[in-house]
């Protein structure tokens, strides 16, 4: 699998929609017209299915001129790496019953309102799996949640939660309800999620420091911050985690020794003459 969002950020887009990659990579501008259209209604218009023809015309094309400046840059295994982490990740089998972790406002449920949010974000997955399409297309993440705070008990009240689409069909509608019905006659606990240990205090002052490195690095390198490292990414390697991403490949070479250096006392962070903040071989000289 190759990923054009993925690759491009490692030419310093920052997650692109398809609309700038195009512009970007092969000077293509693919029209606005019908990019709101709800692809699951059929007959599709005439306008649709040009619309639809275009949004992927040029994607070999694209791919192409992105390989070649990955490779200009001798960084096509990095984004090739990425692309099929991200693929196993696709693939991996994800447990319907853990869906509603994934929405952050369910996450801020209590009592049958979480139990209805965990029940209905099951059925989701379920039906999303089944048709080969994403979760949103489904039921949107605020029409959940507000199904979860206010368990309808027809269509009625259905289509008074905002985000509901009054278009569902009969059957659909059925379904939901049954998994609100479902949600409130679960009585089984749910658990908030057992998140990692924290960084230790000590560390913990370190990483708005190597935030602030890191971000520049990406400017310098002109790479997608993200894809270099989250403060996600930094905590897990200030914890020592096993699974660290700045511990491992291409990143563990850029940003994850140099970190650790930091972190061991062979290197500091100190101010370039442009202002910008550079980890460089610690002298270990007082200055007084």
């Amino acid at each position: 699998m190759f990923d054009t969002q993925i690759a491009a950020g490692f030419l310093g887009l920052s997650t692109p929609s398809l609309t700038t990659i195009y512009e970007r990579f092969v000077d293509f501008r693919v029209g606005k017209g019908d990019r709101l259209t709800d692809w699951l209604q059929r007959p599709l218009t005439e306008g649709q299915l040009v619309y639809a023809a275009n949004d992927v015309a040029r994607l070999l094309e694209t791919k192409d001129r992105i390989v070649e400046q990955l490779e200009s840059r001798g960084r096509l295994s990095w984004a090739l790496d990425e692309c099929e982490i991200q693929r196993v990740r696709l693939r991996g089998q994800r447990n319907p019953d853990e869906a509603w972790r994934r929405i952050k406002e369910a996450r801020q449920l209590r009592g049958s309102a979480r139990t209805v949010a965990r029940a209905l974000a099951a059925w989701r997955e379920r039906r999303a799996a089944a048709l080969d399409i994403p979760v949103r297309y489904v039921l949107s993440d605020i029409a959940l949640t507000g199904i979860a705070q206010r368990p309808p008990k027809d269509r009625r009240d259905l289509e008074k939660i905002r985000g509901f689409d009054r278009g569902t069909r009969e059957d659909v509608v059925g379904e939901i309800l049954g998994a609100v019905r479902s949600g409130l006659a679960d009585t089984s606990p749910v658990m908030d999620e057992v998140v990692p240990g924290g960084v230790e205090r000590d560390l913990r002052p370190a990483i708005a420091l190597i935030s602030a490195w890191i971000a520049q690095l990406a400017r310098d390198l002109e790479l997608d911050a993200s894809i270099l490292a989250t403060r996600g990414d930094i905590e897990a390697l200030l914890r020592g985690d096993d699974n660290a991403r700045l511990a491992t490949g291409w990143r563990d070479e850029l940003a994850g020794q140099p970190v650790r250096s930091l972190l061991e006392g062979g290197a500091a962070v100190a101010f370039a003459g442009n202002g910008e903040l550079v980890i460089e071989e610690r002298s270990r000289k007082p200055l007084s």
